[in-house]
């Protein structure tokens, strides 16, 4: 019943008894859930890690399948797909990122067993869960450790990125890519390379476009808009000035973060993370507001290379990442040809004059 002065004066302390009561359950499940013996890696809270989402076609390599999908319909889709939930699928783009990033959790295990600041992957697909299976199949194959799903049945899965606590999303779908950047959230498509090439299994290598990456596109807009002189005569003259932060900026602050848990241990010449900066800027024209603004962040980029207009392909090609993000399509495209796994960021002024021409 309702109505009474005393029952309405309780609001507060009911609701704290309620919190209190949810943690009490919540610590029983985890004592029962810790108690279970186990060899596999328990995923971490997901507030205490650094959740990257992954699409399966990111993941996987589902061009065949994507293909049926598009010229059949989803029911061939799906019945193709539990026909073949034992044929294990091949790497896609995002996989020996996600390969890497699980090598660099088990270094960290080994250093801080008990700690949950690692990496957490996430299947964030639109799949159905008849196709499950197949996926489930193919990640046990690879001895991947993804214990979180989200499969929405053909919705998209924007919506819980937010829920999941993602820190990036990679999917080979760029309109949703685009809607992810829109909602604030670090994301990429992913493209495979047209070679082959052999990557460190001991070293994650993450490459960053330095404008609409990670910082804004702020001095990229005066250099599209006023040209080459006037953007270099701009940087100058705000060198001391930070630029603001792109959307990159807090998964480079992560990886930032990881490294200096090795650090700690004395494990910098042996530490599993690379970062690069890889810009088409001028070192002697405008790199010293990059780097003094990564300064002024607290960040460290363990190599800077400023090509002053060169083609990026080539350099990437000496450091063979696991992935490299950039805002412009043509990067991304000479990176592709001389096999570098590259992710689109669909953000800035670059994206305005792809599309017009």
């Amino acid at each position: 019943m309702s109505g009474s002065g005393s029952e309405e004066a309780q609001p507060s302390g009911a609701v704290e008894d309620g919190q209190q009561e949810a943690e009490q359950d919540w610590a029983a499940a985890k004592a029962f859930y810790d108690s279970q013996v186990t060899q596999r890696v328990r995923p971490p809270k997901p507030q205490n890690a650094i959740t990257v989402a992954v699409s399966s076609r990111a993941l996987f390599n589902l061009v065949e399948e994507q293909r049926i999908y598009e010229d059949q319909g989803l029911e061939k889709y799906v019945e193709y797909q539990q026909n073949n939930e034992n044929v294990i699928l091949k790497p896609g783009p995002a996989f020996y990122f996600v390969k890497a990033l699980e090598r660099v959790n088990a270094r960290l295990l080994e250093l801080y067993p008990d700690d949950e600041e690692r990496f957490d992957i996430v299947l964030m697909t639109n799949n159905h869960a008849q196709v499950g299976v197949r996926l489930i199949n193919s990640i046990n194959h690879y001895g991947l450790t993804i214990e979180r799903f989200c499969m929405t049945g053909g919705e998209s899965p924007i919506g819980y990125l937010t829920a999941y606590l993602t820190n990036l999303y990679l999917s080979a779908d760029s309109d949703k890519v685009q809607e992810a950047i829109e909602a604030g959230i670090a994301s990429a498509t992913m493209f495979t390379a047209n070679k082959d090439v052999v990557y460190s299994d001991t070293q994650l290598r993450v490459a960053f476009d330095g404008d609409a990456v990670i910082f804004s596109d702020e001095s990229e807009q005066i250099f599209k808009e006023q040209g080459l002189d006037r953007f270099f005569e701009h940087e100058q003259q705000n060198e001391n000035k930070p630029l603001a932060q792109g959307p990159l900026k807090g998964f480079l602050e992560d990886l930032g973060k990881l490294q200096k848990k090795f650090y700690a241990k004395n494990e910098r010449l042996n530490c599993p993370i690379r970062t690069y900066l890889v810009t088409a800027r001028s070192a002697a024209s405008s790199g010293a507001r990059v780097l003094k603004t990564l300064r002024s962040w607290g960040l460290e980029i363990d190599e800077a290379l400023f090509l002053a207009g060169a083609p990026k392909g080539p350099v990437l090609v000496k450091i063979r990442p696991h992935i490299f993000f950039d805002d412009q399509m043509f990067h991304i495209e000479g990176a592709q040809k001389l096999g570098t796994i590259a992710a689109h960021v669909p953000y800035g002024i670059a994206q305005k004059h792809q599309k017009s021409t």
